[in-house]
């Protein structure tokens, strides 16, 4: 495990400021494995979820949120630590947390800040739920069980509260939709299987583009083993969409329960609540289902943000955000939390407060994956306003480059074409920047994955 640098701190100035009870309160609401696109405000007709829509409505949304890693555990170690995945060795399900990092996460430091601070459900940095009564920061109001877990919230809600609260409601679903694909007994939900006719149609995106990278037919035929959707027909794809956007839908339910309970107090006044996810599902996009891989459909995700008092509500923004290490300076700079000095993350507290499209923020994003599942191959995007830029470690066209503005579907690879060699040569330069700044520790330098040649 990797030695991580002293720990310095850097304030914040304007949070900093303000005497404790004109802090904001935190509640931060997480599902698992849900796309950006799995809500009816993002303008799917193929569900409703009219909760998610009111945070929209009386919020901030951003359509270019990504995951820091499309994995459970990773995703969660780069919220709660402010560190990617791979530079602290996180990058796999199931991993300890660094000793060294274990009494500096995200709660902890919004604790030492005067807040009292809380969690509710999936924590999944190591464990599935919060080892203990209390740990890493937070007291611990519910396990990995979305039954009961908004009622939960909704109680401590209603505690007398002498100081600001961090709360975070963290579901499960829709990630039931792992045991549909595996037609096991779905943990925290119940779908029933309508008539054809009543299923979702499939998306534009179903067929693999022709360019695509051919480590991902490897992957997939491996994942077929774990998610056996190998010999899936449109019809079996169109019944898997069927059933993860009903999922999508129940547990929108369960966050209506937490949003009654704001209504209720009108915590609006003195409250940020930010909604998002771990990561997304293929959701049959290039007949892909579940995460790992670096499709948009599994990278971008939600993210919504409201401000106390609906300031700016029902704008969306275009600015770039990792949901991932961008999350912990954001939550610090509104309670007045210390940043750890080599936690990279760019704050977005700005970019919502001001709600300008056009103000400059960060010029890119990326998302890493390892396919641990498989022997390690690794992988990485950068998102620029623009482009997208995708590069596996090994294989055919492991290069790939998308126009967001014309193919967010993703189906032309602009890599192959000559003409968009400054381009490419642009988004390598920008990996090889962001690869110097999070080195993978003990391990040989990810640096001789980039091509030093036009491929």
């Amino acid at each position: 495990m990797n030695t991580l640098k002293p720990f310095l701190m850097i304030s914040t100035v304007f949070p900093a400021a303000l005497p404790a009870q004109e802090k904001p309160n935190i509640i931060y609401i997480m599902t698992d494995q849900q796309t950006a696109k799995a809500m009816s405000c993002a303008g799917n007709k193929d569900l409703h979820t009219p909760n998610m829509d009111k945070l929209a409505q009386r919020g901030i949304r951003f359509d270019n949120a990504y995951c820091a890693h499309p994995l459970s555990g990773p995703s969660r170690a780069a919220m709660f630590t402010g560190h990617t995945s791979g530079e602290v060795g996180l990058d796999k399900n199931g991993t300890p947390m660094p000793d060294s990092l274990r009494t500096r996460t995200l709660g902890s430091l919004v604790e030492q800040a005067g807040y009292t601070t809380a969690y509710a459900g999936k924590w999944h940095v190591h464990t599935g739920s919060l080892p203990g009564k209390y740990a890493f920061g937070f007291e611990n109001l519910h396990g990995h069980n979305d039954f009961g877990l908004a009622e939960a919230c909704v109680n401590f809600l209603q505690r007398k509260h002498n100081k600001p609260f961090f709360l975070v409601a963290s579901f499960d679903n829709p990630h039931n939709i792992c045991q549909y694909a595996r037609k096991q007994t779905l943990p925290f939900a119940t779908v029933k299987e309508p008539r054809i006719e009543d299923c979702p149609n499939l998306p534009e995106n179903f067929n693999v583009s022709p360019y695509d990278a051919d480590v991902l037919v490897r992957e997939k035929a491996l994942s077929y083993r774990i998610y056996p959707t190998g010999n899936y027909t449109p019809d079996d794809w169109r019944r898997y969409l069927n059933a993860y956007y009903r999922l999508v839908e129940h547990i929108d339910i369960e966050i209506g329960k937490i949003i009654t309970e704001i209504d209720r107090q009108n915590l609006w006044k003195n409250t940020v609540i930010i909604f998002t996810s771990d990561h997304g599902d293929g959701a049959a996009a290039h007949r892909w289902n579940q995460k790992t891989v670096l499709y948009e459909e599994v990278t971008n995700i939600p993210f919504i943000v409201c401000l106390p008092k609906g300031k700016n509500a029902g704008k969306v923004l275009p600015q770039l955000i990792n949901n991932g290490v961008d999350l912990l300076p954001s939550i610090c700079e509104w309670t007045g939390a210390q940043v750890p000095a080599d936690c990279q993350g760019v704050s977005f507290c700005s970019i919502v407060e001001e709600g300008d499209t056009q103000k400059a923020h960060q010029p890119y994003v990326v998302s890493e994956t390892y396919f641990f599942q498989t022997g390690g191959t690794r992988g990485w995007l950068v998102r620029t306003p623009k482009y997208k830029y995708v590069l596996y470690e090994s294989g055919i066209n492991r290069e790939m480059l998308y126009n967001m503005q014309t193919d967010r579907k993703e189906m032309c690879n602009l890599a192959i074409e000559s003409k968009y060699r400054n381009i490419l040569l642009q988004h390598r330069q920008m990996l090889q920047e962001w690869m110097k700044k999070h080195p993978l520790p003990g391990r040989i330098s990810t640096l001789q994955f980039i091509p030093k040649e036009f491929e």
